[in-house]
């Protein structure tokens, strides 16, 4: 029992800093998502993560799919965070597909859905900088078909006149980081929105031809390699998506509306 408030009911999933269960509110019996964080950890995320999540619920407008923020705490071993229940990740989504592999259609559909997500974060004068399918998941009854993006852990606001610098690590999660954070780079709106081409293809071939590769150089030049060269079996929409974001410079702001209507002009071919 948590606050003497938030019962543990399960543990649905876990990262390298924190760990998640699914709970219950015992005075209304809502179930929600609670996030718990030693003060051990190395790198200690849930603190930043619980102010992003804040500041958005403040910014929030009915059509924007974000967790609501119910309660953060702290007892002399953890962190917790308490947020909105929501249903399956995108990664569980494809994994449950039998094929393993999900249709260039809906495939599509999620990338909209991804694009106008990070638009509203972006807005936001932040960057979520650990784009991947795990942080994408779709919501419960009604909105079911309807994504939202969690885990703002790695979050941070962006000025646009700030001076690009390098970091000590990649940041972000390599099989989906852009090249630039695996060039070390300071990362900006357009390495969320070339990690949404690399979930793209990932969803609908099924796998990266780097996934076994634990090499963030090999990964760089393999993910270079792709966009560079002519691919039969990746759709082509999404090896022009990637070459056009890679275009977007470091202060400028991505033409989200230009993006999404390439993406829909697919959709409806």
């Amino acid at each position: 029992m948590i606050c003497n408030k938030y019962e543990l009911l399960e543990k649905i999933g876990q990262g390298a800093f924190s760990k998640i269960y699914r709970g219950r509110n015992i005075r209304t019996n809502e179930l929600i998502a609670i996030k718990i964080e030693p003060k051990t950890a190395t790198i200690k995320l849930l603190q930043n993560e619980t102010r992003i999540y804040k500041y958005l619920n403040e910014t929030r407008h009915q059509t924007t799919h974000v967790p609501i923020m119910k309660w953060f705490g702290v007892d002399p071993t953890n962190y917790y965070m308490v947020i909105s229940l929501l249903g399956k990740s995108l990664e569980t989504f494809k994994r449950e597909e039998p094929t393993g592999r999900i249709s260039l259609l809906t495939t599509l559909h999620i990338g909209i859905q991804m694009i106008r997500l990070l638009k509203f974060i972006h807005a936001s004068q932040l960057i979520h900088r650990d784009v991947k399918p795990d942080n994408f998941l779709f919501g419960n009854g009604e909105q079911q078909d309807q994504l939202y993006i969690i885990d703002f852990g790695f979050c941070k606001k962006y000025k646009s006149n700030s001076v690009p610098s390098k970091t000590s690590n990649i940041i972000g999660t390599p099989k989906f980081a852009s090249i630039s954070a695996h060039e070390l780079n300071e990362l900006s709106r357009q390495d969320d929105l070339e990690s949404v081409g690399y979930i793209l293809i990932y969803l609908f071939m099924g796998e990266l031809a780097w996934d076994n590769i634990v090499d963030n150089n090999i990964i760089k030049m393999m993910k270079l390699h792709m966009i560079e060269t002519e691919n039969a079996e990746i759709p082509q929409v999404f090896i022009n998506y990637l070459i056009n974001v890679r275009k977007i410079a470091f202060h400028e702001t991505p033409n989200y509306e230009k993006i999404l209507s390439n993406l829909m002009h697919d959709t409806n071919n």
